[in-house]
């Protein structure tokens, strides 16, 4: 075992990935404003190059901060000096990552189907491609898929559409991994899939949605972002779009739609993980939804999945002004973390973003929300911050089962309340 983990950590370097050993999360308490305060002025100190996985929000919240091995010192001093509490919550991100390597090249394995598929490990672009080319070969009664743009490097951007017929039926639209390095969504849109051709024909109550419904399922939203993930930076976030007049790359695919954009809760500095692009859907990635979306006219309910904190989010991230529909999608919320934690008794809290987390501008489920589509939801899937973004694989599967039970729960919902 020993000797697995020294290879991959050789070739690890022989390929050029990022190392991240002596990298250390911290999770910080912040007891007041003033605190949230100092800890942003940390976050403005570029030359410490911190990586904050759960940013600065209100006293109370949790923030969680990678921290390169050269600054760790440096920013406990500053937190100290500043009476601000902390924990390591992880201790050399390098090991994680070692271990997650290992697991994945010890299940590496061509499937011959789906149903020989491993849904317990961790995959690259090529293999979910492969999985998608093959759940549609298996079903091609129900299965389908689309090509609704490219990259900014290229790659094709593919939704599989599941539907029993007719034409432009009301639809649910799921995405995961818009964010590169949340590998636990796109793990859990494999599982999603092939769960709905499992479950069509079997279960009643999901036949029934699929028989009155549409339902549209971006597994990788982030293509050249995942793949860079896999090649080079295991925990990069943002898309690999390039600025002119900047050697900071990507944008974050979540701060680019145009629903407050550019406001307060986005970075206008490239090099920042929040930064929100020169313009609304400047990314590929985002214009091609947004095309889909306007151009379909009839999708009912939005869901876009990220991880970590187990949340179920509704809008606004970039305003405190509630929605028209707050009542309904709050209850609809408590429903659905309710039907989640039925399985394996994990909690989920809910709420607005803005509320829940923290301000955000130029988000998905904002800009969904104001095109008409009323159930809009984001889901931050596990956990609350002992992995963070390195979930081991073997959580994969658990989390895929409970977050179906409340996609389930909203996607009802949805049939049985048309608008």
């Amino acid at each position: 075992m020993r000797g697995l983990l020294i290879l991959c950590a050789l070739l690890g370097a022989v390929l050029g990935k990022e190392d991240f050993v002596g990298h250390q999360v911290l999770r910080i308490s912040v007891a007041d404003e003033p605190q949230v305060q100092k800890v942003m002025e940390l976050e403005e100190l570029e030359h410490l190059q911190l990586d904050f996985w759960r940013g600065p929000a209100q006293p109370g919240s949790p923030i969680d901060v990678r921290v390169p091995f050269p600054s760790v010192q440096a920013v406990k001093v500053f937190l100290e000096a500043h009476g601000i509490e902390y924990t390591v919550m992880i201790e050399d991100v390098q090991s994680l990552l070692d271990e997650e390597q290992e697991q994945m090249f010890a299940f590496q394995a061509r499937a011959a189907s789906t149903d020989t598929f491993n849904y317990a490990t961790y995959h690259t672009l090529e293999e979910i491609y492969g999985f998608m080319d093959m759940l549609v070969a298996e079903n091609p009664q129900l299965v389908s898929k689309l090509e609704i743009g490219k990259t900014f490097e290229g790659r094709p951007i593919y939704v599989l559409k599941f539907s029993t017929g007719g034409n432009n039926r009301p639809a649910i639209w799921i995405d995961t991994g818009i964010h590169s390095r949340e590998w636990v969504t796109q793990a859990s849109g494999i599982w999603f899939a092939k769960k709905i051709t499992q479950d069509y024909g079997q279960n009643p109550a999901f036949t029934t949605i699929l028989d009155n419904m549409d339902i549209f399922l971006e597994i990788v939203t982030n293509p050249d972002g995942f793949a860079f993930t896999h090649s080079k930076n295991r925990l990069w976030r943002k898309t690999r779009s390039i600025m002119a007049g900047s050697s900071c790359v990507g944008v974050d695919p979540n701060r680019n739609w145009d629903a407050g954009f550019g406001m307060a809760g986005a970075s206008k500095n490239p090099c920042s993980e929040t930064y929100h692009g020169k313009f609304a859907n400047s990314e590929s990635e985002v214009k091609s939804i947004v095309d889909f979306v306007k151009n379909h006219g009839n999708i009912k309910a939005f869901i876009s999945i990220h991880s970590y904190s187990q949340l179920l989010l509704y809008p606004y991230g970039y305003t405190t002004e509630p929605t028209a529909d707050q009542d309904e999608l709050d209850q609809l919320a408590k429903s659905a973390v309710t039907a989640l934690a039925s399985l394996y008794g994990t909690k989920f809290k809910y709420g607005s973003i803005i509320k829940a987390i923290y301000r955000a501008s130029g988000g998905t489920i904002d800009w969904t929300y104001n095109q008409g589509i009323k159930y809009s939801y984001t889901f931050e899937l596990r956990d609350t911050g002992r992995y963070g973004f390195l979930l081991p694989a073997s959580q994969i599967i658990p989390t895929a089962q409970e977050t179906w039970l409340a996609l389930q729960t909203i996607m009802e919902h949805t049939m049985s309340h048309p608008y």
